[in-house]
């Protein structure tokens, strides 16, 4: 029994095509095994990826490069200061001072190590701030540790200069973690 019967009642009438009265449905080009093809890539992502920095992300990559600066002042004075504290430890006159006495209280090697710890924050802080503009997630979670931690030492140990690390760094964690910055760093790269 095919459709091309006239004596078969449960063919097509003659003269209409096979699938008259039903509705008809527009076809998926198949592929192996009989199932549809899929949707292009990206077709049902949410909202599409940016495709320049956005203001918030660069102006946090900004703060970077203003705490890279900061940290190159903050390693020149902790040198000096550990050059000039070596040299006067020897002088019998300066021993008298009070003042003197309250800096010589520090060591050499304090203030050395201060000063070697400035610097590789600082180099810290330039490597994200050179990372951001083709950095993934990781580098937006590493700039979210890096400026909760630089908050927190700028509160604490240096609380007089620590306060712009201390606003800087929140500004850089807030900027860093909104929805644009996460935007940001999850777009895809091709």
């Amino acid at each position: 029994m095919s459709y091309g019967d006239p004596n078969n009642p449960y063919g097509a009438p003659q003269g209409q095509p096979p699938g008259y009265g039903y509705p008809q449905q527009p076809q998926q080009p198949q592929q192996g095994y009989g199932y549809p093809a899929a949707p292009p890539v990206g077709a049902y992502s949410g909202a599409p990826a940016p495709t320049s920095m956005p203001g918030t992300v660069s102006t946090a990559r900004v703060l970077l490069w203003v705490i890279v600066g900061l940290q190159l002042i903050g390693v020149a004075l902790f040198a000096i200061t550990a050059a000039s504290v070596e040299a006067a430890k020897d002088d019998p006159t300066l021993s008298e001072e009070p003042a003197f006495e309250q800096l010589a209280d520090y060591s050499s090697g304090l203030l050395w190590g201060l000063t070697v710890f400035a610097l590789a924050w600082g180099v810290f802080a330039l490597v994200l701030a050179l990372k951001f503009g083709k950095g993934g997630n990781g580098v937006r979670v590493t700039a979210l540790v890096f400026g909760i931690i630089t908050a927190i030492l700028g509160i604490y140990p240096f609380i007089l200069v620590g306060l712009i690390h201390t606003v800087l760094a929140i500004l850089i964690a807030v900027f860093v973690g909104n929805a644009a910055g996460s935007a940001w760093f999850k777009r895809p790269r091709y």
